[in-house]
């Protein structure tokens, strides 16, 4: 699977990877720290991602502006995205599911907790139908 990965906390991604190589998967994983650095990989229409996972709090465009961009488009709009974020306000919930998100998985303290969310969402995500239509 391509992966795009939007996230700004160095340490967050260093768990993401871990995960991913403690679960021996092979995916193509592109990382990225804020909404507006996603949109210009987004552009390259040819090489979209089969999943995008967001975190909320980040600069220059936070999540749910980004999503509100991404979902706007024709194209992108169809791309499954699932918010991996610590916000736990029902608000950014209801929001992210009223824009159109795909999941919200809260990223818990403990390493273990993590990596059992993570390996969660790539299976479901790599055996879903619609990251296998385009």
């Amino acid at each position: 699977m391509k992966i795009l990965l939007i996230e700004d906390d160095a340490i967050e991604i260093l768990k993401f990877q871990r995960s991913i190589s403690s679960l021996g998967l092979n995916h193509d994983i592109v990382e990225v720290r804020n909404g507006e650095e996603a949109l210009r990989v987004l552009k390259f229409k040819d090489r979209l991602p089969d999943i995008i996972l967001l975190d909320l709090n980040m600069p220059r465009i936070n999540g749910i502006d980004f999503l509100r961009i991404l979902k706007n488009d024709k194209i992108l709009k169809f791309i499954p995205t699932i918010v991996l974020t610590t916000s736990r306000n029902d608000q950014d919930i209801f929001e992210c599911y009223k824009i159109g998100i795909s999941g919200y998985v809260l990223k818990p303290l403990k390493y273990d907790d993590y990596f059992s969310r993570i390996k969660a969402v790539m299976t479901y995500w790599s055996e879903n139908e619609l990251c296998k239509a385009y």
